[in-house]
């Protein structure tokens, strides 16, 4: 793992759509001080705001 990319996952238990989920993300990391917890594999990890430079949306499953 290079650090140049990460697949993790988070999960909002309150969330009621996917939209709102990633606003929320955005909103969150978009902050300096911004953080969320997300799943790497079976680990958890903190994302900080000032280390993500993009975030991409997919589906759950393989991209083609």
């Amino acid at each position: 793992m290079t650090g140049d990319r990460l697949d993790v996952v988070y999960d909002d238990v309150e969330a009621t759509d996917a939209g709102s989920v990633v606003d929320h993300v955005v909103r969150t990391l978009a902050d300096d001080a911004g953080m969320i917890r997300v799943r790497h594999s079976d680990r958890t990890v903190v994302l900080y705001g000032r280390g993500v430079a993009a975030i991409e949306v997919e589906p759950r499953g393989a991209v083609l």
